[in-house]
């Protein structure tokens, strides 16, 4: 019992102890490319026309930087497919029968304040892909584009595999 409870303890340390590391490896790189992706407003049509462009900007980046080395390449590569982007979006809203302008733009883009899993991520103008879909007044969504923070989903044939490795130690020793 007593070696349960020692056991127990020690998980618990090392638990905290990753969580804090685990923490600070979700903070973006100073030198990291975002996309941002605001829609027209918060109805129904517009969240989803939002989230139909979203999910096509995934794949079509996710294909375009997946062999670039560093944020300088992101950006050149980036900023010689900016037309085709444009076209892809443009293409996406066609298809919904979505009326409103677009803009497109590639450069300092203004980014409000963010919280996810627990990290803060300050509000500021960062290098980013923002596109702006009608009136640009809804709930946006963004993530990184280089490094791929976001954008690993978009590659179908990515396996990932979570573990905890609190539950593998508890199964291996009680």
């Amino acid at each position: 019992m007593k070696k349960t409870i020692i056991a127990l303890i020690c998980i618990g340390i090392f638990y905290f102890f990753i969580s804090d590391v685990m923490a600070k490896n979700l903070e973006i790189p100073d030198d990291a490319i975002r996309i941002r992706v605001v829609p027209n407003s918060n109805s129904d049509e517009d969240q989803a026309v939002k989230g139909k462009v979203r999910d096509t900007l995934e794949v079509k980046m996710y294909n375009l930087l997946k062999d670039a080395k560093n944020s300088e390449d992101a950006k050149e590569i980036i900023e010689e497919n900016l037309e085709s982007v444009k076209k892809e979006v443009g293409d996406v809203l066609q298809r919904e029968k979505y009326d409103k302008n677009y803009q497109v733009n590639f450069g300092s883009n203004y980014f409000p304040e963010k919280e996810y899993k627990g990290v803060k991520y300050e509000e500021g103008y960062y290098e980013s892909l923002l596109v702006t879909l009608g009136e640009g007044k809804g709930d946006n969504w963004w993530c990184v584009l280089f490094p791929p923070l976001c954008l690993i989903e978009a590659d179908e044939s990515t396996d990932v595999e979570y573990k905890s490795i609190v539950k593998e130690l508890i199964d291996k020793y009680l």
